[in-house]
């Protein structure tokens, strides 16, 4: 050992014999427990961020505690190699998506070995590769074959002047990010895997994930959104047809003013074809994403159709709207509008001089009434609502303070829909029920106009993108057959990699030779679907794949030795959708009989982001221009905090714009390459993991990183005399078990 602790030095002999010995490579044993760590596969942007260096080193530490215990320990790594910034970056750099991805493979991997992590190198894939994604592609028509996947078309962003659907984050302000066309909704055709079909079971499973943060499994609780109410069919007047709607709160049902319905509707298009008005904005609604954030946030705008439902209980006319709030694809298409008691459609309702009908009353306001009318003690405690207990006159003071709440009360019903639960009022036989005794007594009174029905919001998953670099979807798209699958034996269905891809189209769309196949069933021809996947369904079952490299099939008898994984490290921003379809495909897995287990993984923890200062400069438009922290010279106070910064470059004074996640829309990045070749992995590391707890964000101070040096320094001179210098690398790890 080196008398001074030159950290270069130590960790490039280290990781060499590490290296050479295949010192982290490991088999099944099932004479050992095993442990397998796991954390999140990187997207390969280009190089590592400080946030990948804290979720890596978290589930380092993690991996060499239980290989010190004598498990037998798999922690791999991979790289999410499709997507959607390989095709920007390739429009941006002119290059083709896949040269760009595996240079960012080559640099990244180097950046991760030289922080020496304990990874087993002999199973790492990328998810670009067609030795990877054609077990994808076998699993897919596996289940087509058994009935869970099919194709319906679907709303999209589509981008008029560049031809190509756009991801809901390349929509700005309605328009597109690099046209900056207004954006169109289309109707497309697209597939999708019926995750519905284990919705129950998917918020089930969530009571038996002990380990997992509370927040993420509320999170998809919430996502799953599982609702008990009543279908209702409505009768439109003058006509046979009915109109349908779902609705949670029955309760409600005689506060019904109008209805509402999308403009793909039947009956919007009905009423379009002999109105202009309706028509004009059926086609406005065309216009601007279809993101849930976009259609939560707009202005809430309609027209009346001229049409008209009747209350299925008091047989009124009901008129019918087109609004843009109501989307075709979630539910029935159409609303019952209940605008005392419900915001969205009290808005609307506000908008345009539509009745609001209040037909609940909250518990407290019940009882204060009561305490009016029968000359009782007003009380708060709703329990005491029921209580028949005599009671004294309500004195004059408790009067006037009673007066007043329910004078607050009709006060607030003017500026806002009241959404509590309480007792039906203004609705005939419903008056003075509950919610769950209205619920019942509307369902009696609907009689085979209404069914009780168990509704979620999870939508079936819609796994097709209109995008290049992606895997391909094995399907063949027959004039005679319709949609048939490609044969497993014919399989892989590989994508084009030397391409010139300028953003306009796909490739393989334009490609005729690629498209054009035969029908594997009459023989006759056919085309191939030129849509590619969601880059979730490689992130879906990439788990799993570690455990059987090298396997025929997607995996095989291994699997089951490794898994479920015993721990999972990642960010809170995968709590849904990432975590939410791994747990889905591993009971797909389940089902299609390669795995024992219903859970992909014991226990989940979810780091915390790592924040940087930030600094800029303000424009005379009231733009910012952000600079790197490496090209500033900072003042701190006795605290670390900066209190003062100088561009490096004009040696002008910069805005501290504060601590904020590492970013390169702020440039407040920190190179980890930079830092380890400043003061060496280990110093990095032990920074990463002792500035905060791992589920706390991190804080980044250079000067903290400086100290963690210093601490290594002196640890090196009692280690060196401890240890004599008979050891010029560490012992390898296979010793510590």
């Amino acid at each position: 050992m080196q008398e001074s602790y030159q950290p270069q030095a130590v960790e490039a002999a280290a990781q060499a014999f590490w290296s050479s010995q295949h010192a982290f490579a490991v088999k099944e044993d099932p004479s050992r427990e095993k442990f397998y760590c796991l954390s999140m596969l990187p997207y390969p942007s280009g190089a590592l961020h400080m946030g990948h260096v804290r979720n890596y080193t978290i589930g380092d530490v993690i991996s060499r505690f239980q290989r010190m215990q004598g498990k037998n320990v798999l922690q791999p790594m991979g790289w999410d190699a499709f997507g959607l910034p390989a095709e920007n970056a390739a429009i941006k750099h002119k290059t083709a998506p896949a040269k760009w991805t595996y240079a960012n493979i080559e640099h990244m991997r180097e950046q991760l070995q030289s922080l020496g992590y304990a990874i087993d190198w002999s199973r790492e894939f990328a998810t670009c590769r067609p030795d990877y994604y054609q077990h994808e592609q076998r699993m897919f028509v596996r289940l087509f074959n058994k009935g869970l996947v099919y194709r319906k078309h679907s709303q999209v962003n589509w981008d008029p002047i560049d031809q190509t659907v756009l991801a809901n984050e390349q929509v700005i302000e309605g328009r597109g990010w690099r046209s900056g066309a207004l954006v169109e909704k289309r109707e497309i055709p697209q597939w999708f895997l019926k995750i519905t079909d284990y919705a129950q079971e998917l918020l089930d499973g969530l009571d038996q994930l002990n380990d997992w943060p509370e927040s993420v499994k509320t999170m998809q609780r919430n996502w799953i959104g599982r609702s008990e109410g009543l279908e209702i069919a409505f009768a439109v007047e003058d006509s046979s047809e009915t109109v349908r709607v779902f609705t949670t709160r029955p309760d409600t049902l005689m506060g019904v003013s109008y209805m509402a319905v999308a403009a793909e509707h039947p009956l919007a298009q009905r009423a379009a074809a002999n109105n202009a008005e309706v028509a004009a904005f059926v086609a406005e609604c065309q216009r601007g994403g279809v993101s849930a954030l976009e259609l939560e946030t707009q202005d809430k705008k309609g027209v009346a159709t001229g049409l008209y439902a009747l209350h299925p209980i008091s047989g009124e006319r009901v008129p019918i709207w087109v609004a843009n709030f109501v989307l075709m694809g979630y539910g029935t298409g159409a609303v019952m509008a209940v605008p005392g008691h419900d915001q969205r459609d009290f808005e609307f309702a506000h908008n345009y001089e539509l009745p609001i009908k209040q037909v609940i009353e909250p518990l407290e306001i019940v009882a204060a009434r009561r305490a009016l009318d029968e000359g009782v003690p007003f009380a708060a405690d709703v329990d005491r609502l029921g209580d028949q207990t005599p009671r004294d006159t309500v004195p004059e003071a408790n009067r006037h303070v009673v007066e007043q709440s329910i004078k607050n009360f009709e006060l607030r019903c003017s500026k806002e829909a009241i959404t509590e639960y309480g007792l039906c009022v203004n609705s005939g036989a419903l008056d003075g029920l509950d919610y769950r005794a209205a619920f019942d007594k509307v369902a009696e009174l609907l009689g085979d106009n209404g069914e009780r029905r168990v509704n979620f919001r999870l939508r079936d998953w819609g796994v097709s993108r209109q995008r290049y670099w992606g895997c391909p979807i094995p399907m063949i798209l027959c004039p005679v057959c319709g949609d048939v699958p490609v044969p497993e034996s014919q399989l892989p269905v590989v994508l084009p990699e030397d391409v010139a891809f300028m953003g306009t189209g796909s490739p393989i769309k334009a490609d005729p030779q690629w498209r054009k196949t035969t029908c594997p069933k009459c023989g006759g021809a056919a085309e191939r679907e030129t849509d590619t996947f969601d880059t979730f369904m490689e992130s879906s079952w990439y788990y799993a794949r570690y455990t059987s490299p090298g396997a025929a099939d997607i995996i095989d008898e291994r699997a089951n030795y490794w898994l479920p994984v015993d721990q999972y490290i990642g960010g809170i921003e995968h709590a849904i959708l990432h975590l939410l379809y791994f747990r889905f495909f591993h009971k797909l897995l389940r089902d299609t009989g390669f795995v024992h287990s219903d859970e992909p993984v014991k226990r989940l923890l979810c780091q915390g982001m790592v924040v940087a200062d930030t600094f800029y400069r303000q424009g005379d438009d009231g733009s910012r221009e952000w600079f790197n922290p490496a090209d500033i010279d900072i003042s701190r106070d006795e605290r670390g905090r900066a209190i003062g910064a100088i561009l490096r470059a004009d040696g002008q004074p910069v805005a501290i714009g504060g601590s904020e996640k590492m970013a390169k829309s702020k440039n407040n990045g920190v190179d980890p390459q930079s830092m380890v070749g400043k003061y060496g992995a280990d110093t990095v590391r032990l920074f990463s993991m002792f500035a905060a707890p791992p589920e706390q964000s991190l804080e980044w101070n250079e000067a903290g990183v400086e100290g963690m040096s210093r601490f290594l320094r002196r640890l090196w001179a009692p280690a060196t005399i401890s240890v004599g210098v008979t050891h010029s690398i560490p012992p390898s790890p296979r010793s510590w078990n």
